[in-house]
């Protein structure tokens, strides 16, 4: 992936389903990030606990931030990350929830590795 006409840009595609055992938990912890947060504007704070306190799903997207994910990786930097989360019917035995059924699109390698284009 040395050559000029290779993108130096990746894009890195996760999907997560967490199941949450204790929303308490979730919720406290998210209030508790929000709460940490001194560059957070008081008007975008109440918003913040409020929809977090309201919605399981808002709590965890406060707590999942991308940055973490990829901040001590060598030789990367994060140029952008979007990221939602929703409250979702899931059933493990579903066909519909394969892990694979992506990689038939042809947006990876044989490898793994994302083809930017």
């Amino acid at each position: 992936m040395s050559t000029p006409e290779t993108s130096r840009f990746v894009r890195l595609r996760v999907e997560l389903v967490l199941e949450v055992e204790n929303e308490d938990a979730v919720t406290k912890a998210a209030l508790a990030k929000i709460a940490e947060d001194p560059e957070l504007p008081g008007d975008e704070r109440g918003h913040a606990e409020t929809a977090v306190t309201e919605d399981t799903a808002e709590a965890l997207a406060y707590l999942v931030d991308p940055f973490d994910l990829v901040s001590e990786m060598p030789g990367v930097e994060l140029a952008q990350a979007s990221w939602s989360s929703e409250e979702i019917d899931y059933d493990p035995d579903s066909p519909d929830w394969d892990i694979d059924e992506d990689d038939v699109d042809g947006d990876e390698e044989s490898d793994g590795t994302a083809v930017v284009g």
